[in-house]
C-alpha cells in the first residue's frame, strides 16, 4: 500500500480567509504535537520522531501554494500531478510527489508537515518579486503567524516545545542562479558571479538565524543542484550539442561550497542547534552522469513536450510528445526532475544526513 503524503500547503483554499486557514493549519500541527509529545515521553533519536516538518522554498517543495497567488508560476494542471495519487494536479512541479513527500524520516505516523514554499522564489529578494510569488520574508511572516496561534491555542511552553523539536527543510537557489545572475543581463553588470554566490549565502545565513531566533534548531539546507544541466539551461547555454553549460555548474560549486562553509560556521555559534547541510548536487550529477544504473533513458531533456522549453504554462495536456513513461526521464520538464528522480536522491540525502538533525 501507498504511503499517503501528509504535507500540506500552507494558503490552502481560495475561498478560507487567512484567519480560518491558519487556524486550520494550527489545529493539524497541534494535535499531531501534542499526540507525539504527550504520547511519548521524548524524543527518540532511533526512531527519528519529531512533531513536524516545516518547509521553505522554491518549486522543489512547493506542494501547491502557487495555486492561490496572482502568478504565471503555477503547476495545477494537467500534465502535472498525472502519477500523483489519484492523478490529481495538485501544484506540484513534477508528474507525481515531491522532496519534501519523501522528507519523511521513517518516523511516526503522528508526524504532519506544512509547507510554505513558493514557486520561482529564491534568496535573492528579486526572484519572487519577478513573477509576484512569495519570498523568503513573506514565507517567514507567514511561519510567525502560525506560532502566535499555536501559542494562543496550547499556549507558550507547549508551542516552544513543537517549535524546537519540529525540522526545518530550507530549500532554494536554482532559480538565482539560472533565472536572476545568468538569466539578468543587469545582474551581471552589476556583479560578478563570486559576488554574487556571496550575497546568495548572506540571505541564506540570515534566513537560518532568523528561523533560530524564532526557536528552530534542526534546520536542514539543501544545496544547490547541477544548475547547467537543467533541460533548459543546456537549451540556453549548452552549446550545438546541448551539454551541461560549464558557467551554471561551476556556479552551484562554488555558492554550494560557500554555503557549506557558512553553515558549519552557524552550528559553531548557535548553541543547541543542529543546522545540516544537505549535499544534493553529487547524487543528482551521478544520476546524470550515469542514468542507466538507476533505470534512466532520458537525461538531457524533460518528459513533457519537447523537454527543452517546457516548464509551468508551457507544459501542457495538449503537445503530442509528452513521454508515456516519466521514470524513464531523470527530468520531468524542462527545469524539475521526476518524481523517480526525486525519490532517489531523497533516499540517498536521508541516509547520509538524517543522523545530523539528533
Amino acid at each position: 500500500m501507498k504511503k499517503r503524503s501528509k504535507m500540506k500547503c500552507f494558503l490552502g483554499n481560495e475561498s478560507i480567509s487567512y484567519s480560518k486557514l491558519i487556524n486550520i493549519v494550527v489545529y493539524y500541527i497541534v494535535m499531531a504535537s501534542y499526540l507525539h509529545i504527550h504520547g511519548h515521553a521524548k524524543i527518540n533519536p532511533e526512531e527519528k520522531q519529531v512533531p513536524a516538518l516545516i518547509v521553505f522554498g522554491d518549486s522543489i517543495v512547493d506542494p501547491g501554494n502557487n495555486n492561490y497567488l496572482a502568478t504565471i508560476g503555477k503547476a495545477n494542471f494537467l500534465p502535472y500531478g498525472r502519477d500523483f495519487p489519484g492523478g490529481i494536479p495538485t501544484g506540484r512541479y513534477s508528474n507525481g510527489k515531491v522532496p519534501s513527500d519523501f522528507f519523511d524520516l521513517q518516523i511516526s505516523d503522528l508526524l504532519t508537515g506544512v509547507s510554505f514554499a513558493s514557486g520561482v522564489s529564491g534568496y535573492d529578494p528579486s526572484s519572487a518579486k519577478l513573477e509576484n510569488v512569495l519570498s523568503l520574508e513573506d514565507q517567514l511572516k507567514l511561519f510567525k503567524g502560525y506560532i502566535n496561534k499555536l501559542e494562543t491555542t496550547v499556549g507558550e511552553n507547549t508551542t516552544s516545545t513543537i517549535i524546537s523539536q519540529s525540522l526545518y527543510l530550507v530549500c532554494t537557489g536554482s532559480n538565482d542562479i539560472t533565472n536572476s545572475f545568468f538569466g539578468s543581463p543587469i545582474t551581471r553588470l552589476q556583479y560578478d558571479i563570486s559576488t554574487y554566490t556571496d550575497l546568495m549565502v548572506n540571505w541564506a545565513s540570515s534566513f537560518v538565524q532568523e528561523l533560530y531566533a524564532l526557536g528552530a534548531r534542526r534546520i536542514g539546507v539543501i544545496n544547490a543542484p547541477p544548475c547547467g544541466c537543467l533541460p533548459s539551461q543546456r537549451l540556453l547555454h549548452g552549446g550545438l550539442l546541448r551539454a551541461c553549460a560549464e558557467e551554471e555548474n561551476k556556479a552551484s560549486i562554488l555558492f554550494n561550497n560557500k554555503l557549506s562553509f557558512q553553515l558549519a560556521s552557524l552550528n559553531q555559534k548557535l548553541a543547541k542547534s543542529r543546522i545540516v547541510y544537505l549535499d544534493i548536487y553529487k547524487p543528482f550529477l551521478n544520476l546524470i552522469n550515469n542514468p542507466s544504473q538507476s533505470g534512466f533513458e532520458v537525461v538531457d531533456r524533460g518528459c513533457c513536450g519537447t523537454g527543452n522549453i517546457e516548464v509551468s504554462v508551457l507544459c501542457t495536456k495538449l503537445d503530442p510528445g509528452t513521454c508515456q513513461d516519466a521514470s524513464k526521464y531523470i527530468f520531468w520538464d524542462s527545469f524539475h526532475p521526476t518524481e523517480t528522480t526525486y525519490r532517489l536522491i531523497v533516499h540517498e540525502v536521508l541516509q547520509k544526513s538524517l543522523g545530523d538533525f539528533f
